[in-house]
């Protein structure tokens, strides 16, 4: 069974960087979309970046351009270079495996963002 895991978290000050990485139990990227979320406290989980097994990658237009997304297939691990992080960007950040209607979601790692 596919297990992810988040780490990289922190805080970070506005206009700061951070690099979260997803280490998932198996070389699944060939077979599985990866996709990272956030859930701010009070709100919704949402979509931030996502990766089809083929390569094609989906942002939330309020990272576009700060965050971007990239496997390494060798280590099995999917990262998420944040840039230019502003208090918004607050939040619990959680990584998951998806195929065929079927999601595996990793604990979370916390993200903040604040001087």
């Amino acid at each position: 069974q596919v297990q992810v895991v988040e780490s990289g978290g922190g805080l970070v000050q506005p206009g700061g960087s951070l690099r979260l990485s997803c280490a998932a139990s198996l070389s699944i990227f060939r077979f599985y979309g990866m996709a990272w979320y956030r859930q701010a406290p009070g709100k919704q989980r949402e979509l931030v970046e996502h990766i089809t097994s083929g390569g094609t990658t989906n942002y939330a237009p309020s990272v576009k351009g700060r965050f971007t997304m990239s496997r390494d297939s060798a280590k099995n691990t999917l990262y998420l270079q944040m840039n230019s992080l502003n208090p918004e960007d607050t939040a619990v950040y959680y990584c998951n495996a998806n195929r065929s209607g079927s999601i595996c979601w990793g604990q979370g790692t916390q993200v903040t963002v604040s001087s």
